[in-house]
């Protein structure tokens, strides 16, 4: 006997994983140079020189400590450099004690879940989303709330939180710079989200948390991005070096449990038996030293402004409907039918790879991720303007 509902997730489809493997084989049949894919959130900019130079200077240690097991929670050396990288950048009272290292932040969102939930509670998630947040809501054995965010803004609609959260919420899942959209949540979007959390607390006389999603807190345009710990106490980051130093095959990142809150240990030692429970425990440890070296290593985005520009632009002259991404590397862009998956279906014709919008729980939009080469993007204007040109002759 197998666990049924682990069979269901691994035979459920990704949208996203679906069409980059599809894009994978396409490439392999016709050639990379004509599949314009814009699938998966894969950094086309290099890793920064002192990855590869730290990774070389490590190899010259005692490989027995080197690649050693870690504590659970991570090298304490790690943990206390990302603890001191936190207070230096945003100015909260960061320990050691709180940092959790991960296997980048997925791991960190579902031990998080699991450490502040218990089975039947509800999670509230800001729609469009993060299609895994289900996974691991479910899995956690708790249900998902999904809230729409305001249009055509894509800031939360802290009414509908406020109506949203109920008895059973124990948190809300918040993710700044956003995927798909590109949205960054304002400062006075974010206090007024806590000043309801805050109401909702003391109405409901339960503890509420924000677990912060922020693997694209460095990909920014011009945009402020507010530190939440410092405008919501009850808030637990969960952080991945995967975009900032375009590391996503390497799972690194880490768990601040924020020391502002009333009870911080306590909330950590629960994330520490969640990884346990979960099975996430000692990050890879040649990765937490690299990242220890990385921590104040600034994010190459001129790339990704310059391929938003490009891609925007080109979309915009054929008339194409976006919004405007204030962070991330993604363009969340008008179907031209109701029907997303239809819409992404169509596009394929056309050996264009993007990914529609009901995974992300609304219908409608398909998210283009614009972290490809710039190559890419100008070769696939023509077939951009075809899958319009389709749309129009029906017309």
């Amino acid at each position: 006997m197998i666990n049924e509902s682990m069979y269901a997730l691994g035979a459920a489809p990704s949208a996203i994983r679906e069409l980059f493997a599809y894009g994978l084989a396409r490439k392999a049949e016709i050639g990379a140079d004509k599949v314009f894919d814009f699938s998966i959130g894969n950094p086309s900019v290099p890793a920064p020189a002192i990855v590869r130079d730290t990774v070389l200077e490590l190899m010259d240690e005692d490989p027995v400590s080197l690649h050693g097991y870690s504590p659970a929670a991570g090298d304490p050396r790690v943990r206390e450099a990302v603890a001191q990288s936190i207070r230096d950048k945003y100015g909260v009272p960061a320990q050691a004690a709180q940092v959790y290292m991960t296997a980048g932040a997925a791991a960190g969102l579902a031990i998080s879940i699991s450490a502040v939930t218990v089975p039947g509670d509800e999670v509230v998630v800001i729609a469009p989303y993060f299609p895994e947040y289900r996974t691991w809501i479910e899995a956690a054995g708790c249900t998902i709330v999904e809230v729409p965010a305001q249009v055509p803004s894509f800031q939360i609609d802290v009414a509908a939180v406020a109506a949203a959260v109920g008895p059973r919420t124990s948190a809300v899942i918040v993710n700044s710079p956003n995927n798909p959209v590109g949205a960054v949540y304002t400062r006075e979007n974010l206090e007024a989200l806590a000043n309801t959390l805050r109401e909702k607390e003391a109405e409901l006389g339960r503890e509420i948390y924000l677990i912060s999603d922020e693997p694209y807190r460095e990909i920014t345009y011009g945009k402020e991005v507010p530190y939440i710990p410092a405008i919501y106490a009850r808030t637990i980051v969960c952080y991945s070096y995967s975009k900032s130093l375009s590391l996503p095959g390497e799972r690194i990142g880490y768990i601040y449990v924020s020391d502002l809150m009333d009870d911080p240990a306590r909330v950590s030692t629960a994330v520490a038996g969640a990884g346990r429970a979960l099975g996430y425990v000692c990050a890879p440890v040649l990765l937490q030293r690299v990242v220890q070296k990385c921590l104040y290593e600034p994010s190459d985005v001129e790339a990704y402004a310059a391929n938003r520009e490009l891609l925007a632009g080109g979309l915009a002259k054929l008339g194409y409907e976006y919004v405007e991404p204030d962070g991330a590397f993604y363009l969340w862009v008008k179907a031209l039918e109701e029907d997303a998956q239809a819409f992404s279906d169509r596009a394929k014709r056309f050996e264009l790879l993007i990914v529609p919008s009901d995974s992300f729980g609304v219908g409608g939009w398909v998210r283009l991720s614009y972290c490809i080469a710039r190559e890419t993007i100008e070769a696939a204007m023509p077939a951009f303007a075809a899958l319009k040109e389709s749309y129009e002759a029906e017309k």
